[in-house]
């Protein structure tokens, strides 16, 4: 491993200013796909400066995040308290009583070049036999049943037809990803930025004083300081775009919980008077938080029916979160790109704030400067950073409003007011096509999947007047015997598959866990 005296003059000095997900996660990618002898990464975090910790759940994105870096599975399970995710279960989003799953899978198959959806939305208004769409999905069937097995790589399986991601626990993560980071070449300095200096000219950061008096020169600055956004924010002045008209909820009480209920390869959300309510299953204990609008419902009342509602006796005190839904008008501006919490929030309802910062992490190695150019913030770089980053964050929001904009609550002041609010044209437009013919997003980049859109969509209640014509070339004997046929072969599989609790408990639990899941699963 080179050491920093061998590193050429015209090393590019990258400054990670904050620890956390983020911060280690921008971290251990640029010490992974950087040439480190010419790329020399610091990260400056101080103990005394609490994160925030979200992200206990994830997207499926997050295995190829650590299949990158060449992360041992079973060991970053064992050592993050790690479980495995299929899905997340909404309970009475649509009405009080609705439950439907959005799985990392599809539903059914685009037979004819035809997606599924469209042959399901014509066999029911033609009256025939068929089931529910959640019965066609292999990831819904599998949650469901408390079962979990790793997706078989044959493209020809029934057993390929979904992915899965991770329940873990924040902190742990970013621990683990710490010790794989300063391993590997990344500096780790302890310390708390008490000033900031700028050039003049160019309005560039150019140094960090440390409250210990020490200087950090830095070309490249990348702010990882959570909801505090000191460098982008605060000292470059980037305006913020408040999304809280769309969505309204701005307090959060978290709270661990022993382990009790069911272990389920899956995140639960339910809607509750005032938001909703998380539930996520990890080796040790149970993640469980309240996302409520203080506008619609008090920090007293949200933290009562969150502990009345826990699976098992309280662990710790709730912890209160205050925030605001939007993101920067720039990730990247100057010398400075901010990553996760200092770049934008949205609400944890789909799980996303790891893939987000998974996202800028890659989209940063492809447009990072190069070192000894004479202009080492190319314009054309930043601006396109800045693209995808409003992209991916706009389709996020587009995505979680639809939750709120599609629910059937009526007589509750929160869900008649989002309900009935003015919603992005982008998203009117998304839903106009679905109620129209049946047409959901497929994006090449961004999220979420046409499956995604399609299971909240329908799991909500919209109902497609139309479908595309060319699922009208099967004959509808033929799609009844094809639907048929699907769902027993999901049936039949699942049946056969392990549970969640033994899963873990032989692949990455812990010595302890692995007695706890083993007595569960029996």
């Amino acid at each position: 491993m080179q050491t920093d005296t061998a590193k050429p003059a015209t090393a590019l000095k990258v400054v990670i200013v904050g620890g956390g997900t983020a911060g280690w996660m921008c971290a251990a990618g640029l010490a992974r796909l950087l040439d480190p002898a010419a790329y020399d990464v610091t990260l400056i975090e101080s103990d005394e400066i609490g994160t925030v910790g979200v992200g206990e759940a994830t997207l499926p994105h997050i295995k190829t995040f650590n299949d990158m870096l060449g992360i041992d599975e079973a060991q970053f399970m064992r050592e993050t308290q790690g479980t495995f995710k299929l899905g997340i279960e909404f309970r009475d989003w649509g009405r009080p009583g609705d439950r439907y799953i959005h799985p990392f899978g599809t539903f059914g198959h685009p037979w004819g070049g035809v997606d599924f959806q469209h042959h399901w939305v014509r066999a029911r208004q033609a009256g025939q036999d068929v089931a529910p769409l959640q019965a066609y999905s292999y990831a819904v069937a599998a949650c469901r049943a408390n079962a979990f097995e790793f997706p078989n790589e044959d493209p020809k399986s029934i057993r390929s037809t979904y992915a899965y991601a991770y329940h873990f626990d924040a902190s742990l993560y970013a621990d683990f990803l710490r010790r794989w980071a300063t391993a590997r070449g990344v500096k780790r300095i302890e310390g708390e930025v008490r000033d900031i200096a700028r050039d003049p000219a160019s309005g560039h950061v150019q140094t960090l004083t440390l409250k210990s008096g020490a200087t950090i020169v830095g070309d490249l600055f990348i702010d990882c300081t959570g909801f505090r956004s000191l460098l982008l924010g605060g000292v470059m002045g980037v305006a913020w775009q408040d999304w809280s008209p769309w969505l309204p909820c701005d307090r959060a009480l978290a709270v661990p919980c022993e382990r009790a209920g069911e272990f389920t390869p899956y995140t639960r959300s339910t809607a509750q008077t005032g938001g909703w309510m998380w539930r996520i299953p990890l080796q040790h204990r149970t993640g469980n938080g309240y996302v409520f609008s203080s506008r619609f419902i008090d920090e007293d009342q949200a933290r009562e029916t969150l502990l009345s509602k826990l699976d098992g006796a309280p662990l710790a005190e709730p912890r209160l979160l205050r925030f605001e839904a939007g993101r920067r008008e720039r990730a990247w501006s100057g010398n400075c790109v901010a990553m996760g919490l200092a770049s934008g929030f949205l609400e944890p309802l789909e799980s996303t704030s790891i893939f987000l910062i998974q996202a800028a992490v890659l989209d940063l190695v492809n447009l990072m400067p190069t070192p000894g150019d004479g202009d080492r913030m190319d314009r054309r770089l930043v601006a396109e950073f800045n693209r995808l980053f409003e992209i991916q964050y706009d389709r996020v929001r587009d995505f979680l409003i639809l939750h709120y904009a599609a629910n059937q609550r009526y007589g509750e002041a929160l869900w008649d007011h989002v309900r009935t609010m003015p919603i992005p044209d982008s998203l009117a437009h998304k839903i106009s096509l679905f109620e129209a013919r049946a047409w959901t997003p497929n994006y090449k980049y961004g999220l979420f999947s046409r499956d995604s859109w399609l299971s909240v969509l329908i799991g909500q209640g919209v109902t497609p007047r139309g479908y595309d014509r060319l699922a009208d070339g099967l004959s509808l004997e033929d799609l009844e015997t094809r639907m048929r046929d699907l769902q027993a072969r999901i049936e039949t599989n699942v049946a056969a598959m392990s549970s969640h609790a033994a899963f873990v408990a032989r692949y990455g639990a812990g010595r302890v866990e692995a007695a706890h899941l083993a007595s569960a699963a029996s």
